[in-house]
């Protein structure tokens, strides 16, 4: 709760909480373990703060629907209905915000080695099919996140980020993840802890290129980089 209304006070707009970790390698959990570690942090969030936006990480269907039950108002769904076939029907059923993330293979292995011909256009053509299929099934609510990390070597991530705008031909929310991610640490041969100032870096970049949700651990910077750019861009 303390963590929780801090970011609040800072300027979240929406608190994002996931019950396992999606980091190259994870141990991968079911829906009963995730479902079992979320639902009292919903009902207690909802409860202390009533007016709070909760977004759930998760790629399971059963999990998205228990949660939204419970209170829950945006799915975001890292393998984008990849990992459970269900998941497309259960948000068509549950009609909240749903993000997509473009992931090349799984947690377990989309650090092995990924390779494209061209990064981006594989990346558009993703989010085609998958807006495509979404609108098909009455999913208007759409949010699209590159998934900087996620099947992504250094070169990749950089290649995303430089040409980012192209993301804005779907005309839908684009969210960007690049906080203390190791796209920024390695590159500065830095720890994730010394990565806040390459972060902010990216974020300006990302904002300027059209992204409208920034996913950050530290709230207070991420609002300083959207005053600064907002502030320049009203004066274009």
């Amino acid at each position: 709760i303390a963590q929780t209304i801090k970011m609040l006070e800072e300027g979240a707009s929406i608190i994002d909480i996931g019950a396992q970790s999606s980091r190259p390698g994870a141990t991968l959990l079911q829906a009963e373990e995730e479902i079992q570690k979320l639902l009292p942090i919903i009902k207690l969030l909802k409860t202390e703060i009533p007016e709070i936006i909760i977004s759930i990480d998760t790629f399971w269907a059963k999990t998205a629907q228990e949660c939204v039950k419970a209170g829950t108002d945006i799915i975001n769904d890292i393998s984008a209905g990849e990992m459970d076939n269900t998941m497309f029907d259960t948000i068509a059923q549950l009609q909240v915000p749903y993000i997509i993330m473009h992931m090349k293979g799984t947690p377990q292995n989309m650090q092995n080695n990924p390779t494209y011909s061209n990064v981006m256009k594989e990346i558009i053509a993703y989010f085609k099919k998958k807006i495509i299929t979404l609108t098909s099934k009455g999913i208007e609510q759409i949010i699209i996140d590159p998934g900087f990390g996620f099947g992504k070597n250094l070169a990749h991530n950089y290649q995303i980020l430089t040409k980012l705008e192209e993301l804005n031909q779907f005309n839908i929310p684009l969210l960007v993840g690049t906080s203390r991610k190791s796209m920024i640490y390695k590159l500065l041969d830095k720890t994730p802890k010394e990565a806040l100032n390459g972060t902010s870096i990216t974020n300006t970049m990302a904002l300027q290129k059209g992204a409208s949700i920034l996913r950050v651990h530290d709230v207070k910077e991420a609002i300083e980089c959207i005053k600064i750019t907002t502030f320049a861009k009203n004066l274009e």
